[in-house]
C-alpha cells in the first residue's frame, strides 16, 4: 500500500504491528473505541432493563458505564497528545477544533451520564427518571457527532456534500 507523507510517496504494510502501534497519532485511533462501544453497550442495557423490568440489566448498564467513563480518560489524553505530536500545539481551525471540543464535551457528558445513574441507583427503587433519559439520549447524539468528525478527520470517512 502506498501512502503520502510530508508530500512523498511512502510505502506502508498494513500488518507491521509495531509501525501501526508506535505511529504518533494511533494510540488515540485504537483507545477511542473503548469509551464509544462501552457507552453504547450501557445505552443498549439501559434500554433492555427499562423493558424487560430487569435490575440485573441495570447493573450491566452501571458498569458498563462506568468503564466508558474510564476510558474517556486515556482517549482524551492521547487525543491532546496527537494533537501536540502532530501539530506543534498550534491553534487548531475548523473540523479539528470542533473534533477537539466535542471530544471534551462527550467526555464530559459520559461522566455526567455516570453520576446520574450512580445516584439514581442510591434511591430506594433506583429508577432512572427523564432527566436522566434525556441528558444520555443528547451525549449519544454529541458521541455520535464526534465520532463522525473523527471518521472524516482520520480519512476513513469522506465527507459528504
Amino acid at each position: 500500500m502506498i501512502a503520502a507523507l510530508g508530500g512523498k510517496e511512502v510505502s506502508v504494510n498494513p500488518f507491521d504491528l509495531r509501525a501501526a502501534l508506535l505511529a504518533k497519532h494511533a494510540q488515540h485511533v485504537v483507545l477511542i473505541h473503548f469509551p464509544i462501544a462501552l457507552f453504547m453497550a450501557s445505552f443498549a442495557f439501559d434500554l433492555l432493563a427499562l423493558w424487560r423490568r430487569d435490575r440485573t440489566l441495570a447493573t450491566a448498564a452501571y458498569y458498563n458505564l462506568i468503564a466508558a467513563a474510564v476510558a474517556t480518560l486515556p482517549a482524551v489524553a492521547t487525543g491532546l497528545l496527537a494533537w501536540q505530536w502532530q501539530y506543534g500545539g498550534k491553534r487548531l481551525r475548523g473540523n479539528l477544533r470542533l473534533h477537539l471540543i466535542l471530544g471534551v464535551v462527550s467526555s464530559a457528558m459520559i461522566w455526567l451520564v455516570w453520576w446520574l445513574h450512580f445516584r439514581q441507583r442510591r434511591k430506594p427503587g433506583g429508577r432512572l427518571n427523564a432527566a436522566y433519559w434525556a441528558v444520555e439520549l443528547v451525549a449519544g447524539a454529541v458521541i455520535t457527532l464526534t465520532t463522525h468528525l473523527g471518521g472524516i478527520l482520520s480519512g476513513v470517512e469522506a465527507p459528504t456534500g
